[in-house]
């Protein structure tokens, strides 16, 4: 039976993921991680079981050295781990002198030293038998974005991470895709665009679809690229 462990759950992008994941075949076990635990049990109470096991897994991606012992309780739960989707995202949009190393660092302990974690972590069960890890980043991360400074280049970093591990951990049969969404109606776009009406951009649900896609038994071409996810506003 195959695991899938999904950050972010709670809301959102991560929370569609899961709705989604929990209508097909594939991952008959689902690890919800995040920090809200109503959230969590929100989206669960929204999730098809069909016989799954789905578990809610409490954690605050800000301290990310809890990372480790959450992967090993999973792993010891369900006996593999062979899918892990990066969605947890953070943002405190500021610019430049008003960005104090607090933001900073949550930042990008949240949105790239979490992630890293979750991917070493995972890899160290994933090697002997293969998997998929999916990274969200964001557009913001590929072109300049005043006023963003913390959160576009912690998804710079996102990207480049991708692409390095999708070369690294080829040889264990892992693959590694990278999606950036643009403007997507979520509560972390609420941060950056307070003023943007949410039902004229992408929904959660759509760039969830995506993702399900990707980490899907039959794909095997679309790794190792900085998949760009936007739709068109008419």
């Amino acid at each position: 039976m195959k695991t899938c462990i999904i950050t972010g759950a709670g809301s959102g992008i991560g929370r569609e993921a899961a709705i989604q994941i929990s209508n097909g075949a594939e991952y008959q076990n689902l690890a919800l991680l995040g920090r809200n635990k109503d959230d969590l049990e929100m989206t669960k109470s929204l999730m098809k079981s069909n016989g799954k096991d789905i578990s809610i897994w409490l954690v605050d991606f800000s301290s990310p050295e809890f990372v480790p012992k959450v992967i090993e309780s999973i792993y010891e739960k369900y006996g593999s781990v062979d899918c892990l989707l990066n969605i947890a995202g953070y943002t405190d949009p500021k610019p430049l002198l008003q960005t104090s190393l607090e933001s900073m660092m949550t930042t990008y302990n949240v949105n790239v030293m979490s992630p890293f974690m979750l991917i070493r972590e995972c890899v160290r069960y994933m090697k002997n038998i293969g998997g998929k890890i999916l990274n969200v980043a964001s557009t913001a991360g590929m072109t300049p974005r005043p006023g963003w400074l913390s959160y576009a280049s912690s998804k710079a970093a996102v990207i480049s991470i991708s692409k390095t591990l999708t070369d690294e951990l080829a040889e264990y049969g892992i693959k590694v895709y990278c999606v950036s969404p643009g403007r997507c109606a979520t509560k972390l776009r609420k941060r950056l665009a307070p003023n943007e009406d949410p039902t004229t951009i992408m929904q959660p649900s759509e760039v969830a679809e995506v993702i399900c896609n990707l980490i899907s038994q039959n794909e095997n071409c679309l790794d190792g690229q900085n998949i760009v996810i936007r739709k068109q506003i008419k």
